[in-house]
């Protein structure tokens, strides 16, 4: 194990980048959807990656890309992590773990960190000292679809 952050051997040979210019945003698109993290076009991985403050890419020996996570936020005042994923091969082995640590981490000095977790995996972020908000509230472009996906409280 990695003294620096408990990641499990061979998470330290992964390649780790935070750069998006070699990325393929194609091959990008398929690990969100590999991931389950739903339907991301490239296009629209693009424009959320380049407007990320903190990005994290992880590739393997082969050069193939998988896990990926990035952070929103103003610098200062508010950091939103969001957006990981992992493929499936590299699963429950701490990938997606050390991934949102390195997000954290970065997005120290922020006077908050948000996210919002898959229904039925908050507990995973507790470790990380997220803990669940009172007054948390969201306009999803498909509501119904979020509420049925357990994101938001139906009326």
């Amino acid at each position: 194990m990695s003294a620096r952050t408990g990641a499990a051997p061979g998470i330290d040979t992964l390649q780790w980048s935070d750069a998006i210019d070699a990325v393929d945003w194609d091959e990008l698109s398929a690990l969100y959807r590999a991931a389950p993290l739903g339907d991301k076009p490239p296009r629209a991985l693009r424009t959320v990656f380049s407007n990320s403050l903190h990005r994290c890419l992880v590739r393997d020996a082969a050069g193939r890309l998988v896990g990926a996570g990035r952070v929103l936020g103003d610098g200062v005042d508010c950091a939103y992590v969001c957006d990981i994923a992992v493929l499936p091969s590299h699963q429950g082995i701490g990938l997606g773990r050390e991934i949102v640590a390195r997000l954290v981490e970065r997005s120290r000095g922020h006077r908050k960190i948000l996210l919002y977790a898959v229904p039925g995996r908050e507990g995973f972020y507790r470790q990380f000292g997220f803990r669940p908000m009172r007054t948390a509230m969201a306009i999803f472009a498909d509501e119904a679809g979020a509420i049925e996906r357990g994101y938001l409280a139906g009326d």
